[in-house]
């Protein structure tokens, strides 16, 4: 496996986590971990190395280098101790809950955002399945529902800045009026689309931001935003 996308690949794979969840345990955002995944970033360096072998239980110069073995290993007796007083958290979730990890960055309920390495607030939540059947009214399939932080003031008052937003993933298409994660432009946004005679609308909620009709394939829909079900305010 000559690049480390290919040896990210199998290692996270071999170790049963999510992509956020690596974010979470090596402590950046996901954007910077998808990037690993993507050929973004060619190397891994410093602590993040460290990090992300741990999380992953490989050997740092393996996941760095490809050379040698991928088990992991202890390079010198003064990283021993490192090793064995490292914290290893729990990534099973709890019987009774329903774990929601992070969508890929924050979304705008203004102008937008452009996904890029900024802290989440939350990276991971267990919520109850009573709960989630309350809101939802099912229990949804592992990471089909994800989370969002909206930033902005276009859709006040039915979302404010900082509301943590649910994601339904496995809606990647208008499916009538509401509210929806999107791209348009290469920004990402909550906002509700509206179909009427003369096209496709985005509209916000706030009347400071005006309704506008956006070109034939410019939006890109990411899923639908349970806005019913979020969490206010981070």
């Amino acid at each position: 496996m000559s690049t480390l996308a290919e040896r990210l690949t199998v290692a996270i794979a071999n170790a049963g986590i999510t992509k956020a969840e690596l974010a979470r345990r090596v402590g950046i955002s996901a954007p910077s971990v998808n990037g690993w995944f993507t050929g973004k970033a060619k190397f891994l360096r410093g602590e993040n190395l460290l990090a992300a072998a741990r999380a992953l239980s490989v050997d740092e110069d393996w996941l760095a280098t490809g050379k040698g073995s991928s088990v992991r290993g202890f390079h010198g007796a003064e990283q021993a101790p490192e090793y064995q007083v490292s914290p290893i958290l729990e990534t099973e979730t709890r019987p009774g809950y329903v774990r929601f990890d992070v969508f890929e960055g924050g979304a705008g309920m203004g102008a937008g955002l452009v996904n890029q390495d900024y802290p989440e607030v939350v990276q991971t939540i267990e919520v109850a399945e009573w709960e989630v059947r309350r809101k939802l009214g099912y229990l949804p399939k592992p990471g089909r529902i994800q989370l969002i932080t909206g930033r902005g003031p276009s859709m006040k008052p039915k979302l404010e800045d900082g509301d943590i937003i649910w994601i339904d993933t496995s809606c990647n298409y208008f499916d009538g009026d509401d509210y929806y994660l999107i791209n348009i432009g290469g920004e990402t946004q909550i906002k509700m689309l509206q179909k009427r005679g003369d096209g496709m609308y985005v509209v916000s909620i706030n009347p400071d931001f005006p309704t506008y009709r956006s070109d034939e394939g410019e939006v890109s829909v990411l899923g639908k935003a349970l806005i019913h079900a979020g969490l206010r305010r981070f």
